[in-house]
């Protein structure tokens, strides 16, 4: 049976630490699927159709990995996927107190769910998607933070 990873996230922007993640998760994994999702907490920076594109052409020698939008319960998504692993990025300590309640929820709708916590690369534990909008929408040069140039100003 293959090991499939299902990497979830708003990815708005995808960064160098998300990159980071899903490489090393690729050598855990068989496959890692990112997982473009929809969070009805957040309005998106970029649009999530521009933001597979660009991830997917990260990846585009890379077979085992896909790049797919998805909608609804991370944990039914893992399922229809046939992925078994939740593959999870860990800058701090906060970041896990917010990661360990989800991790929870998922394994209540689907109980066979196993999420793996990764620690971030000490040189990427700054690097935050929020902070990249906020610097990308005044004009900052944010080309250190992400591992593609993104389109211009979104708004």
């Amino acid at each position: 049976m293959s090991r499939i990873a299902l990497f979830p996230g708003s990815f708005d922007p995808f960064t160098t630490g998300h990159l980071d993640i899903v490489r090393r998760g690729l050598g855990l994994f068989d496959e890692v699927i990112v997982a473009l999702g929809t969070n009805s907490a957040k309005q998106r920076y970029l649009p999530a159709e521009q933001m597979q594109t660009l991830i997917a052409g990260l990846f585009a020698d890379e077979p085992r990995v896909s790049v797919q939008l998805y909608q609804g319960l991370t944990a039914e998504f893992a399922r229809a996927t046939g992925a078994r692993y939740l593959l999870r990025g860990l800058r701090n300590s906060p970041d896990f107190e917010y990661e360990k309640p989800i991790a929870y929820g998922n394994q209540h709708v689907f109980p066979e769910l196993e999420t793996v916590f990764l620690l971030t690369s000490p040189t990427l534990g700054a690097v935050s998607s929020t902070i990249i909008r906020d610097l990308h929408r005044f004009g900052a040069d944010v080309s250190a933070f992400v591992p593609f140039a993104l389109p211009p100003r979104a708004g």
